[in-house]
């Protein structure tokens, strides 16, 4: 039911076979928006702010709320995770947001070359095993994807709760080429400089929250491309 119902809904767009990297707006129809959200989609050339893993858009959703001069689009594989944010969308009418359900492998078939303002990478899994770590979102395989997409002086976010997931994402972030890393907090909320930026204290995953209920520390990367 949830499937059938996200794929009614123009905000929401899935792709079905990794093999064939396209986009759909209903099972039958193909939609290329790649170079052109902002005149498909948006309707406006508003700043495109992307979030990979986004769940249930928890965090995108709080964005775009906020902040009705920029466009937000959610993404991750997890279609039940989707319906509920699309939900929600649909029911408070937001106009500045929209979802894909894909594999992230696949962001460079959906967007163009310096297409996106930012990128959010909100609590992923770290995939702890050595041998999973070219898995990470901020593994250098990712990275250079997001190189392509994101234009100069844009700006990649990272949160996690996880510390080898965060030592891992200095290490990677900071040794390429295409961004230099401008902001580090190893206890986000403790941080009396972090707290001044509503957006890092004030909205809140799921995950977050359960992680700072569970007396963890947040971690907070912010990497600008060169």
């Amino acid at each position: 039911m949830k499937f059938a119902e996200i794929q009614s809904l123009p905000f929401v767009f899935e792709n079905f076979s990794f093999e064939n990297p396209v986009l759909y707006n209903t099972p039958d129809v193909v939609v290329d928006n790649k170079g052109k959200w902002n005149f498909s989609f948006f309707k406006n050339l508003n700043p495109i702010i992307l979030e990979l893993a986004c769940g249930g858009g928890e965090y995108s959703i709080s964005l775009a709320q906020n902040y009705r001069d920029s466009n937000f689009i959610g993404i991750d594989i997890k279609g039940a995770r989707i319906w509920k944010g699309a939900k929600y969308v649909m029911e408070k009418g937001l106009t500045n947001i929209g979802f894909i359900r894909s594999r992230i492998e696949l962001i460079e078939h959906f967007f163009a070359e310096k297409e996106l303002s930012e990128i959010w990478i909100t609590f992923p899994d770290p995939f702890l095993k050595e041998s999973k770590s070219n898995k990470r979102l901020t593994s250098p395989y990712f990275l250079d994807k997001y190189a392509q997409l994101i234009k100069p002086s844009g700006i990649l976010h990272l949160k996690t709760d996880d510390d080898t997931l965060m030592d891992f994402s200095i290490e990677s972030i900071g040794e390429h080429p295409a961004f230099e890393i401008v902001e580090t907090y190893f206890d986000l909320y403790n941080d009396s400089e972090a707290v001044k930026n509503t957006n890092l204290v004030n909205i809140q995953t799921k995950y977050e929250k359960m992680h700072l209920s569970n007396n963890k520390t947040i971690k907070y990367i912010k990497a600008r491309r060169i």
